[in-house]
């Protein structure tokens, strides 16, 4: 388990908010601007979550001992272009692309199916405990890289990365060298219900007006959290606020969404996950109008901390509001589709804010506009699934009586 954690916290120096960190002097020293750097980096996102597609399979056929150096070295890479000051636009692209590839891509993906795989009668809460990894990268590394930054400098911390990768990255691939890869008869059978005949499959779940207007409130937490941590240097220097206070409201974060991954599991068992849809994204919405409103630095921390409300229970609900909807028989094709939306969204976000900045828009008002999307996003996802929960309530009632005829 301690190996998986290793793979989710080393996963964070290819994560946006931590390449962010460094967004100015990384564009100054390519000589682009807000919009350009913003497209670049949306177009590496892009074709990393190709490379991903076309090699994620690999997790289920090559060994853990191969296959984690490989990603590691992959994203040590990308850490070393960066450290070397990539000169123009072309460098800096593959430089973002092995780090969106490698540590966003390929490293949170061994993780998440090596201990799916690992585990099975503590399946979830063996994922929960290694995917904490992610969280302390992301309430750790800001406060010590911004620091160390002022001592040696960005492409020192960069380098550092390449060391830490090193000694990390071997660590893990020694914890992780016993899993062995189990032949096709041997994998346990999911932990799910089982599926029905009447589950819709996902061609026919892309038919369905329900799926369009639930998915942009699932979408909504990686759409905005990527596209405010992106340009978060960008709204530090337009409030007067020190890179420390930025770097230091990630531990809020973090702790807020650990506390609420948890508590939202809790009382997802308890209430069902479509009953909490319409009200996950209204902390985030109330984060982004309090950050777009105030110009104080507690407006970060608020921020920081209701976006991690909505983050920690949208981690719960996006294994359950899919099954609860459709069912589990065509669960992974229809999850497939979802995870390339939000994919999508991640990157396509800060390229349109950044475009959107460089034609005079301001971040505050597009803050404001974000948190009216949360709200609207809830409003049309709590009608869909009132609909359709009524709908599939009035299929399965029996003809002739109420729905407790025949007992």
């Amino acid at each position: 388990m301690v190996g998986g954690l290793l793979l989710f916290l080393l996963s964070s120096f290819g994560q946006t908010f931590f390449v962010s960190l460094f967004a100015d002097g990384i564009r100054a020293d390519a000589g682009l601007s807000l919009g350009e750097f913003a497209g670049l980096y949306t177009a590496a996102t892009l074709c990393a979550a190709v490379g991903l597609a076309v090699a994620g399979p690999a997790a289920d056929r090559v060994p853990p001992r191969f296959a984690v150096p490989g990603a590691v070295t992959l994203l040590a890479l990308g850490c070393l272009l960066m450290a070397v000051r990539p000169q123009g636009p072309g460098l800096l692209f593959v430089a973002l692309l092995l780090l969106r590839l490698a540590g966003q891509g390929m490293l949170t993906h061994l993780g998440f199916t090596l201990v799916g795989r690992w585990f099975t009668a503590e399946r979830g809460r063996a994922v929960s405990a290694t995917s904490v990894g992610l969280n302390l990268g992301e309430a750790l590394l800001p406060l010590a890289a911004v620091p160390l930054a002022a001592e040696i400098g960005r492409r020192g911390v960069w380098a550092t990365a390449v060391a830490v990768l090193v000694a990390l990255g071997g660590a893990a691939t020694l914890l992780l060298a016993r899993e062995r890869i189990p032949a096709p008869g041997e994998r346990a059978a999911p932990l799910s219900r089982p599926g029905t005949a009447a589950d819709p499959s996902r061609r026919e779940v892309l038919r369905t007006a329900c799926f369009y207007l639930v998915l942009p409130a699932m979408a909504a937490p990686a759409l905005i959290g990527n596209t405010v941590f992106f340009h978060q240097s960008h709204l530090a220097d337009l409030r007067d606020w020190p890179l420390t206070a930025v770097a230091s409201a990630y531990s809020v974060y973090a702790v807020s969404t650990v506390v609420f991954n948890f508590a939202g599991g809790h009382l997802l068992d308890r209430t069902g996950a479509l009953a909490l849809v319409p009200y996950f994204l209204i902390p985030l919405a109330t984060g982004l109008w309090l950050l777009g409103t105030l110009e104080q630095q507690a407006a970060l921390y608020a921020f920081m901390a209701l976006y991690g409300v909505t983050n920690g229970m949208s981690l719960s609900l996006f294994g359950a509001v899919w099954p609860e909807l459709y069912g589990v028989t065509h669960l992974g094709a229809i999850r497939s589709a979802v995870v390339a939306v939000l994919v999508v969204a991640s990157a396509v976000g800060p390229g349109a804010v950044g475009v959107l900045l460089d034609l005079g828009a301001g971040l505050p008002t597009l803050l404001w506009t974000m948190g009216a999307y949360c709200l609207a996003a809830s409003v049309t996802a709590g009608a869909a699934i009132r609909r359709r929960t009524a709908t599939t309530t009035s299929r399965r009632r029996p003809r002739g009586g109420s729905p407790s005829a025949g007992r």
